[in-house]
């Protein structure tokens, strides 16, 4: 091999040398642009997770967001700020029982169970009218939301008719279906729904079901909570007449038989 060939030789080799190192610096650089890029889109979507973490706990619950709302849907058969006046009974009858009830209540289901059809027929000879107010103090006291949901459920039994939502109330606290207190089974609104299936009016009423599913009367029962807590009463359930408070005789709590609640109705009525 001549001189200047071996030159040639060596000059080539040199060439593809430098070649080679300038496509595997090319490579290098690609795969370390690539390391990088999915790095920092690791790092982006862990940012991003975290940011959406801390919205979702940062966001207002549905309870809240009722809370806050500025327009409020009122059922029908309803009256005064926000429909948080409900009324139930014959426009003649001269005299008005005030209600307070909180659904979840064991007490206000005892009540219900023993006189509340005593009641619902006084309402219907239109001996007095009943002013209902719903409470939600036990979704506070015990935890929960069944309280506010079963309240707003009563809403949107309200909105179908007054007779409606005396049937579904009944329904709510009887012995079939009002859960222990620590049993936040109201919460559920399948289980709302179960129940209004025991009520004619409501059941299959896929309007009913629809408020139901949607909370449309969420923020409605938010404000007759409010309600409750301005008219200073302590406990549920609590009947009142003429602003006067009705008791068992001898007693300072509700009547809680028949015998005691005719006893202190009538008293009331006369008064």
């Amino acid at each position: 091999m001549s001189k200047r060939n071996s030159q040639a030789s060596k000059s080539a080799a040199r060439e593809r040398l430098r070649e080679e190192r300038e496509r595997q610096a090319k490579k290098d650089k690609a795969r370390k642009q690539i390391v990088v890029g999915v790095s920092v889109v690791a790092v982006l979507a862990i940012a991003g997770g975290v940011s959406y973490g801390v919205m979702q706990l940062n966001k207002p619950s549905a309870w809240e967001a009722a809370a806050d709302a500025k327009n409020v849907t009122a059922p029908k058969n309803t009256s005064g700020d926000d429909g948080t006046t409900v009324v139930i009974g014959e426009s003649s009858a001269k005299k008005t029982l005030e209600l307070y009830e909180d659904s979840r209540c064991p007490i206000c289901a005892t009540f219900e169970q023993t006189v509340g059809e005593t009641v619902a027929k006084d309402v219907e000879a239109g001996k007095y009218k009943i002013k209902y107010v719903g409470a939600t103090f036990i979704d506070n006291s015990d935890s929960g939301e069944g309280s506010k949901n079963a309240l707003s459920a009563l809403g949107a039994a309200l909105n179908v008719s007054p007779e409606a939502f005396l049937d579904y109330k009944a329904a709510l606290y009887s012995a079939k279906y009002h859960p222990e207190e620590a049993n936040d089974k109201f919460a559920k609104d399948s289980y709302l729904i179960e129940v209004a299936d025991s009520v004619d009016a409501l059941k299959g009423n896929n309007a009913f079901q629809k408020d139901v599913e949607d909370g449309t009367y969420d923020a409605w029962a938010i404000k007759m909570s409010k309600a409750f807590d301005k008219s200073g009463v302590q406990g549920t359930p609590t009947l009142k007449m003429d602003g006067k408070t009705l008791t068992a005789e001898g007693s300072e709590n509700a009547p809680m038989t028949v015998a005691e609640f005719d006893k202190a109705i009538t008293k009331a009525l006369k008064g």
